[in-house]
């Protein structure tokens, strides 16, 4: 069936909200009914009765008052907020604004074609009453994005395109002319154009075919634009790249510390490209240790206020997909030049420690230098040696292919730094560290990217080993900067809201736990034996992510207030210059403070800060929307399949359950639940069986089966089996 075009002609009788708009806009004048005519570009006498009417129920309402016979001005109160709009998925919204203690309820009628994320101005009402406060959009100041991914369905005379994002709660008019050579059902990548006062949908423009819906490179293709990511790189900065001396040379070693002869060695994921990070170990005559983390020396070869720099700073992250990575440099930097690969020299950016055996910092270095990395372990191979104390490399983790025999001073060297990371690492936790082992999901790809199947990524002491180093250069750097009170970029984590830990409580003492309010430390420690505790248990996936959610969000800043998750006084990022752009800063100001300059401006930084922090945050969400697009992929080649599962949430509408095997997250419907009549019971979080008062709740085990795998939506339904007796 064709879809009709919306409406959008015939003027609205009520005027209000158009006058709130032009009275709210300034609040020190007074208008009569004449100009707001001139201004809405109404001069026909109905439209201007109907002002001159809209202008005494406001008035009746106390909402304006008249200043002098027939001119009108707003009663300026605090009622009068600015913020953004946080939409939910059934066209309500929700006003988010500092000011405030709890966010406003805006409902769909007041939203004035606001969308998700715009900054906004609005008019709050209901503040005195019992009732809670609602809010209506008078003005959006800022559009949060003019970029959408969606379905175009292409009628005769106009198309539409249909997002699968839950949270925008309109389809968009394409214009004929603008449909860009897309065809019907294509997915594509529109710009929002405008949005008429009187049309029930924006207007908008084809400016990218995707391809065809549920095709492999189409929906990643398909993510990375929903959230405003690039795919490739412009030819110029690609050509800008290409053009640089990567080459060693004496005259630049001469101005570096020269390490070379230094044992040095990295460990990596085994499928890494981009070595950011290498370690040396040396014995010293009093017994001590120096341990060099040696970072890539990415601003030696990006330059401020070159094309390649500013490309490096909009995109502020590499984006990890699941099938592939989308750099923040060209390969040529991120792969090879500044790669620390093993047998050859690079240049680096240093924080060099004396430890001696209890782990203590005696003496800090920071520096340019020139090394040489003698070895590359992946995880596996560095964890092998920790664990069986051998030499030997056995085939099945080698990353040559075939058993090797490690030399002895790199085993020597591996067992030590071991050895001082868990003391590190114990120090950290005695402090009030909280310890976030979270399970990730990863996936066996075959040669077209199809997910074969699914495994669990968990960190080892070898993990924990490079971990506690490049934490003590973070720490490091951080506390060498900020002690001398200069311009700095910190990476700060607040301490938790009480009133998330609160919900927290709530759900985990379904199953037996419990958290201790009655200090910071009490908090910390009672958080990390929870997540002790829930190790190998069904549950822990959605304790691990519930407690994760409970916690502040870690952000940039050149304000410190500490990290409150590691329990540092000073923390940075400084050690993945190759990824992240805040890195590549923070080398920049280290090198600058270290050859005497002053301190820079701090609300420079701070925008940079901000900028850094927003395109870390949309890098996280590609990566979440590819790992749930590779679980829907999977779970489309299971269909006949029952798997048991865990209740992982509990609605209104259904329960959410999360497939033990392989933790991909389907709804059951409340409605397709056939065993009996439930309803939603928010008290238990549950569902309730009207007869056999069954009750479904957080943490049961169900069976299920998979209903429709949605690879547009990236959404799971399944059918619900039974309850694991």
């Amino acid at each position: 069936m064709s879809k009709k075009p919306k409406k959008i002609g015939n003027k609205p009788k009520d005027f209000t909200n158009q006058l709130y708009k032009i009275l709210s806009k300034d609040p020190s004048k007074s208008f009569n009914y004449k100009q707001i005519a001139a201004i809405l570009e109404l001069s026909d006498t109905k439209s201007r009765n109907e002002i001159i009417r809209d202008l005494k129920i406001l008035k009746s309402q106390d909402k304006i008052h008249e200043t002098e016979i027939g001119k009108y001005q707003i009663i300026s109160k605090a009622e009068y907020y600015e913020g953004t709009i946080d939409m939910t998925s059934r066209k309500n919204g929700y006003f988010v604004c500092e000011e405030l203690e709890d966010d406003v309820f805006i409902p769909f009628i007041n939203l004035n074609h606001a969308l998700d994320g715009d900054k906004v101005k609005v008019y709050i009402y209901n503040r005195r009453s019992s009732r809670k406060p609602e809010a209506e959009v008078l003005e959006i100041i800022e559009r949060k994005k003019t970029e959408f991914v969606g379905v175009i369905d292409i009628q005769k005379n106009f198309a539409f395109v249909t997002t699968a994002n839950t949270k925008m709660y309109t389809d968009i008019f394409i214009p004929k002319n603008k449909i860009n050579n897309a065809e019907h059902r294509d997915v594509v990548l529109v710009h929002l154009e405008d949005w008429p006062n009187k049309a029930d949908s924006p207007f908008g423009s084809v400016i990218k075919i995707l391809g065809k819906p549920g095709e492999h490179n189409t929906e990643i293709h398909a993510i990375l634009a929903e959230y405003g990511l690039p795919s490739d790189f412009p030819i110029e900065v690609e050509a800008e790249a290409n053009k640089i001396n990567t080459s060693i040379t004496e005259e630049e070693i001469k101005k570096r510390r020269d390490l070379r002869n230094v044992l040095t060695f990295t460990i990596d994921p085994k499928d890494a490209k981009d070595f950011d990070d290498a370690l040396s170990f040396k014995v010293l005559d009093n017994g001590n240790y120096e341990i060099g983390v040696h970072i890539a020396d990415v601003s030696h070869y990006l330059q401020e206020g070159t094309l390649l720099d500013e490309e490096a700073y909009n995109r502020a992250t590499s984006v990890y997909l699941v099938d592939r990575v989308v750099p923040m440099l060209p390969e040529v930097l991120s792969n090879y030049a500044c790669s620390l690969r093993p047998q050859e020299e690079k240049y680096t950016f240093s924080a060099i420690f004396q430890l001696n055996n209890k782990a203590e910092v005696v003496d800090t270095w920071f520096g340019r230098t020139v090394i040489y990395s003698d070895q590359r372990f992946a995880y596996e191979e560095a964890q092998n040696i920790i664990e069986t104390k051998s030499d030997i490399i056995p085939t099945e983790i080698s990353i040559t292919g075939s058993e090797y025999i490690v030399p002895k001073p790199i085993v020597e060297a591996t067992l030590k730094l071991d050895e001082l990371a868990k003391i590190l690492r114990k120090k950290r936790m005695a402090a009030g560290a909280i310890s976030f082992d979270k399970v990730e999901v990863k996936f066996h790809l075959n040669n077209e990217a199809e997910p074969v199947g699914v495994y669990f990524k968990q960190s080892k002491d070898a993990n924990h080993l490079i971990e506690e180093f490049m934490l003590l250069a973070n720490r490091k750097v951080a506390e060498f900067i900020g002690k001398q009170k200069k311009t700095f970029i910190y990476r700060i984590h607040d301490e938790p809201n009480e009133d998330k830990l609160i919900n927290l409580q709530t759900v985990i003492s379904k199953f037996g736990y419990s958290i201790n309010f009655r200090s910071k430390q009490d908090i910390s420690s009672s958080l990390n034996n929870l997540l002790s505790e829930v190790q190998g248990k069904k549950e822990q996936n959605l304790i691990d992510t519930l407690t994760i959610r409970s916690m502040s969000k870690a952000v940039y800043s050149t304000e410190n207030i500490g990290h409150y998750g590691l329990a540092f006084d000073y923390y940075s990022h400084f050690t993945s210059p190759i990824r992240r752009y805040p890195d590549v800063m923070a080398h920049r100001l280290l090198h600058h403070y270290l050859e005497g300059g002053k301190s820079v401006n701090e609300e420079d930084y701070e925008v940079k800060c901000e900028h850094s922090y927003q395109m870390e945050a949309l890098a996280a969400q590609a990566e979440r929307d590819s790992v749930k697009y590779m679980q829907v992929k999977y779970m489309q080649d299971h269909q006949d399949q029952e798997f048991l599962g865990v209740i992982s949430g509990v609605t209104e509408w259904g329960i959410y359950v999360e497939i033990i095997e392989n933790k991909c997250e389907g709804m059951c419907r409340i409605r397709e639940i056939r065993d009996d009549y439930y309803t939603f019971d928010d008290k238990q979080y549950a569902l309730v069986g009207e007869v056999s008062k069954n009750i479904l709740q957080l943490g049961d085990e169900v069976y299920v089966k998979v209903k429709n795998a949605d690879l547009v939506k990236k959404q799971l339904d399944f059918h619900y089996l039974r309850k694991r007796e």
